[in-house]
This record gives C-alpha cells, sequence and structure tokens, in this order.
C-alpha cells in the first residue's frame, strides 16, 4: 500500500494551512416530505421472493426502529423506486468534510491542510460548474486547490464532473482498472480521460490526511470504497461510504457482491469505523444533513458508533442473501431487471 504522487512526481508535502468553516447564516430545513425520498418505517416494504424471505425478513430484525439501517433495507428491497428529494444546500458535516448534491445523487470533499480530495463528481461538467464549485466556496474551501478526484465506480452520475475539475483545476482523476475498463467500453458522456487508477487497498494522502482506498466489486467490476478519518472540534472519527449500493442480478456478480461486504467489514473493523456516508440518498443521510443543519450544536447524526456501523453491513449482508437467494432459486421477488431499472430509475447505469 502507497501513497500516491503528486502531479510532478513528489511526495504529497504537508502544509500549515487550513480551511475554515464560513458561516452559513440562518440556518433552515428542508423538510424532505413523505413520499419525497424519505423512508416509510413502518411499512411492510419487502415484497420478497419465497426463496430470499428468510434473509429479507432477518435484515429488518436486526435493523428494527433505525431509520438509517431501515432505509437501506428499503433501498435493497426488489422493485424499491429510486428516491429523488429535491437538492438540499451544501454542509460541512465534519470539519474536514463537506456534502455537495443535487439530491439523488452527492459528492463528498475532504478538505485537507494541502488541498482538497473529491469523492465522485456528480452527473456532468455542468453539475460540476454549477453545483460543486459554487457549494466549495459556500462551505469555505477553495476549488482552485481540489487535488484528485476519487471516483468511486464507472457510471456517469459520479464522475460526469471529474474532466471538467481536470481541466479547469489541473486535479487527478483516480478509478479502479475493472472500472476505467468499464468506462473505456461503454464510452457514456462526459467519460474522463484515464489517468490514475486505484490499487486495493491503496492510500491516497495529502496534507495530513490519509484516505483508505478499497476494491469493493459487485455493483460494478471495479467499484471502490473509502475510509476517511474525520475531526470534529477535539473528537476525531472514521467514515466509511460504501461504493455502489445498487446491486446487480446475476448469481456470479451477487456471490461477488457479498464477498465485497465480508471483505469490507473487517477493514471496517481494523479501522474502527463509526461513521457511515452515501452517495446516494439511500441511507437516511439527507434527512440527517438537515438534521445536522437545524442543530449544529448537537449530537453528529452521521456518527453511527462502530456497533451500528456494524450492524448497517451486517443487513446489507442479509439483504444480498436475499437477493441472491432469490437468483438462485430462479424467483426474483418479481422482475430482476425491473429490480434494475426501479433503482436506477431513468438513469441508465447509475447508482
Amino acid at each position: 500500500m502507497t501513497d500516491l504522487p503528486r502531479r510532478d512526481g513528489a511526495a504529497e508535502p504537508l502544509s500549515r494551512r487550513s480551511f475554515s468553516r464560513r458561516n452559513f447564516g440562518r440556518l433552515t430545513v428542508l423538510g424532505l416530505a413523505a413520499g419525497a425520498g424519505s423512508v416509510a418505517l413502518g411499512s411492510s416494504a419487502v415484497a420478497a421472493g419465497a426463496n430470499g424471505r428468510e434473509h429479507y425478513d432477518r435484515a429488518r430484525r436486526l435493523a428494527g426502529e433505525d431509520p438509517v439501517l431501515l432505509a437501506l433495507v428499503n433501498a435493497l428491497t426488489p422493485g424499491f423506486p429510486f428516491p429523488r428529494p429535491p437538492a438540499p444546500a451544501p454542509l460541512k458535516i465534519f470539519d474536514n468534510l463537506a456534502m455537495l448534491s443535487v439530491g439523488w445523487v452527492s459528492a463528498m470533499a475532504v478538505l485537507t491542510d494541502d488541498g482538497i480530495v473529491l469523492i465522485d463528481a456528480l452527473t456532468s461538467p455542468a453539475e460540476a460548474e454549477s453545483v460543486l464549485v459554487p457549494g466549495l466556496r459556500e462551505v469555505g474551501a477553495d476549488p482552485g486547490t481540489i487535488r484528485y478526484i476519487v471516483v468511486t465506480h464507472g457510471h456517469e452520475d459520479h464522475f460526469g464532473g471529474a474532466q471538467y475539475l481536470a481541466d479547469r483545476y489541473g486535479a487527478r482523476v483516480l478509478m479502479s482498472p475493472a472500472d476505467w475498463d468499464l468506462v473505456g467500453r461503454t464510452s457514456p458522456a462526459h467519460a474522463p480521460t484515464r489517468d490514475l487508477e486505484i490499487a486495493d487497498g491503496q492510500r491516497l494522502t495529502v496534507g495530513g490526511t490519509t484516505i483508505r482506498l478499497h476494491h469493493t466489486p459487485g455493483h460494478t467490476p471495479g467499484t471502490v470504497s473509502p475510509i476517511i478519518p474525520l475531526r470534529a472540534g477535539r473528537e476525531r472519527h472514521t467514515a466509511m461510504l460504501w461504493g455502489g449500493t445498487n446491486p446487480p442480478t446475476t448469481v456470479t456478480e451477487l456471490r461477488t457482491y457479498l464477498a465485497s461486504i465480508h471483505s469490507f467489514r473487517a477493514r471496517m473493523r481494523q479501522a474502527n469505523v463509526d461513521v457511515e456516508l452515501s452517495n446516494h440518498p439511500n441511507d437516511h443521510g439527507l434527512q440527517r444533513l438537515e438534521e445536522l443543519r437545524s442543530r449544529p450544536d448537537g449530537a453528529n447524526p452521521f456518527v453511527l458508533g462502530r456497533t451500528r456501523a456494524q450492524r448497517y453491513m451486517a443487513v446489507m449482508d442479509s439483504m444480498l442473501r436475499g437477493r441472491l437467494a432469490d437468483a438462485e432459486g430462479g424467483d426474483d421477488g418479481g422482475d430482476a431487471a425491473g429490480d434494475s431499472r426501479s433503482y436506477g430509475a431513468s438513469v441508465q447505469g447509475c447508482c
């Protein structure tokens, strides 16, 4: 596991410069309405095939009344409609992490002492220009200091703005080799020029911050999930971001996805992960964003704690076992192809 080089080939230097929190002024709440991307907590959401029902039921028992875990259960349920909530204003959710979102897909900006590491880049150059650039300024960060763009997987809603930022600011774009290949085969719009490849377990160090990048294939052949150190005043936390949630439909790909859950869960345990993040609204994340915006001095709702973070992965494991049981038994819980279409909404190859 090695650190990535700087553009000029030298090691990334440590700088004393830091980003300060901007005064957000009067805090408001988006008010995510029921039915506009929120989770119906009391509903009988799992419309499962008989083969997978035991696993789906176990996932719901594990989730209990936890809104974050119930949101994950619903997101992984066959036929669940992809949420399309309104876009929230950008917000620092930790001292060194900001969320920049268009509602249905989000990017995370890791703010270090020597520049920004952007996790994903939204859907297009237009969103990079109109959402990411002004959003970074709004949270008190300089978009001109973007060093790297880590693309979690090779779908356009995650890399669409990457080339724009690379051209404008000289940022380097990182993706796993398998998903660079995927992008090369599919030739989607706004595809970035092939740049840096992410090795499994790669350390990306900028300033005094080291992000670990782990291969978690399943959603795509080369999905990457980061583990990110965070600060909140004197507190220190460690976050994970699962790189691609929407399950595949073939037995082989589902087994790969399950293996990735197991390996990443072990890495989370080793890193003492206590914060969960997502690049889509499948984890009650936008609701938590507004909770934090309205009560900035309260407990940070993104901090789940280590036990709850592990339970999040246990819920995911059970839901994927259910999907696999349905696929192996020839019962797709209705329509395996339809599952992918409904969760992906109208966006081809997303999520």
